[in-house]
């Protein structure tokens, strides 16, 4: 899906604090039975090994790569998990964290019209050399005029600049046909956030700022509206991605589709990418599943944080806006890496 900026609908556009509230201490591996995961036996295991196949092949290490071969044989996949892996709750102190990202559908064209007036562009040679030109300074100089760097045009300029901090999306043509974009750069300035400037205004209290919120705050404050979006200097370039077919999921770090509800966000230092990771997550909406490491972002740090892929268009955003819940994730490690992690005294 990326390089999608780790601005996930929860934590980049509008969180005003750190992701977590208790402090890191130590690094600690506890090692867990399947009994321990709470609702294990009521998964849908099969789907998470379908979704397990789609990279383990990428994973380079000899003990993942012995795993994903013999996942091709159609074991049985709750077995197949438990035989092979066992759980390993990995935490620094800190408190966890789930929030949800999604990819964008905007409606577009090829062309310009009436309607479709806001263009997403390709990358400039010049803004590949470093901080090129300001996100007020592309909109208001004409910098890009006339240079054929347009690849579609789209009707709404507030769905495009919240594209722009997902980094990734889909564009519905007016005959049906869908085309999806991803990042291929920026302008080199540093993102800022249009929700921590409407809290900072007093225009609302941190509690009620979402993405919606923000949305509906711009449209109906058309002047102001537009003068907020250029608060984030940031500017990202977009390319075609025309090798994924439009009903798979967006990339992922992984350069893989990922997959709705079952693939997620994670911080790679403590979660290897590819691992299958139990999801204990609390909230309105209460999850008990077996998901896949397959994506990364830059909002997305420590052992205990995840950011939950919810899909694609308006109803997965909304979906994704109202997730900042706690709980617990839970490695899923093949058996002698998990020994390895534990302390000497327990092994």
């Amino acid at each position: 899906m990326r390089r999608w900026l780790g601005l996930t609908v929860a934590a980049g556009i509008f969180m005003t604090g750190g992701t977590v509230s208790s402090e890191p201490g130590p690094l600690t591996h506890t090692l867990l039975s399947f009994e321990d995961l709470h609702g294990w036996d009521q998964d849908d295991h099969e789907a998470a090994l379908a979704v397990f196949l789609e990279t383990c092949g990428d994973i380079t290490e000899p003990d993942w790569k012995a795993l994903c071969a013999m996942a091709q044989d159609n074991p049985g996949a709750k077995s197949f998990f438990e035989l092979f892996f066992r759980p390993v709750l990995v935490s620094n102190g800190e408190d966890t964290l789930f929030t949800g990202y999604f990819e964008p559908e905007l409606n577009g064209a090829r062309s310009p019209s009436d309607r479709f007036r806001y263009p997403l562009y390709r990358m400039p040679p010049e803004a590949r050399q470093g901080r090129w030109l300001s996100r007020r300074q592309i909109l208001e100089t004409g910098a890009m005029d006339g240079r054929g760097l347009e690849i579609a045009w789209v009707d709404d300029p507030v769905e495009l600049f919240f594209l722009q901090i997902q980094g990734s999306g889909r564009i519905r043509m007016p005959n049906g046909q869908v085309i999806r974009v991803g990042y291929a750069g920026a302008n080199g300035f540093p993102y800022r956030s249009i929700g921590q400037e409407l809290i900072r205004r007093g225009v609302y209290e941190p509690h009620l700022v979402s993405a919606e919120v923000i949305k509906n705050w711009v449209r109906r404050n058309p002047e102001a509206g537009a003068e907020l979006l250029l608060h984030n200097p940031s500017y990202v370039f977009f390319r075609e991605v025309n090798h994924v077919p439009p009903d798979k999921g967006p990339l992922g770090a992984m350069n893989r589709s990922i997959t709705t509800k079952r693939s997620i966000a994670v911080d790679p230092v403590y979660t290897p990418l590819g691992a299958p990771v139990w999801i204990e997550k609390e909230g309105a909406i209460p999850m008990r599943r077996l998901m896949v490491a397959q994506d990364t972002g830059s909002a997305i740090k420590g052992p205990q944080r995840a950011d939950i892929f919810m899909g694609t268009g308006g109803l997965a955003g909304r979906a994704a806006g109202r997730i900042k819940d706690t709980g617990r994730m839970v490695v899923l490690m093949p058996i002698q890496r998990a020994y390895a992690l534990l302390p000497d005294s327990l092994q």
